[in-house]
C-alpha cells in the first residue's frame, strides 16, 4: 500500500502542475482549458458522484484526488503491521 499511495500522490502532483501550468499561462504557455483533464481519472468516482448530484465545478476537480490519496493512506495505515 506505500507504493499505491506515494505513486499516486506523485501522479497527482504531476497533474497538478500541468493544470497551474495550463490555467495560468506559466513558463510561456498558453492558456488551455483542457489543463485539468489529467485530474479527472485519478478524482473517479468522486468526480461523476459530484456531477451527477448537480455539484461538479473546479474545486472538486481539483479536491477529488486528494479523496482518493486519503483513502490509500488510511488503508496503508490500517494494513501495515
Amino acid at each position: 500500500m506505500k507504493w499505491a499511495f506515494w505513486i499516486f500522490v506523485a501522479l497527482y502532483a504531476a497533474a497538478l502542475f500541468i493544470f497551474l501550468v495550463g490555467a495560468f499561462g506559466w513558463f510561456g504557455q498558453e492558456k488551455d482549458p483542457l489543463s485539468a483533464v489529467f485530474l479527472m481519472p485519478l478524482g473517479l468516482p468522486w468526480n461523476l458522484i459530484g456531477d451527477r448530484i448537480g455539484r461538479a465545478s473546479a474545486a472538486l476537480a481539483l479536491l477529488a484526488p486528494a479523496i482518493n490519496a486519503a483513502i490509500l493512506f488510511g488503508l496503508w495505515k490500517r494494513y501495515s503491521r
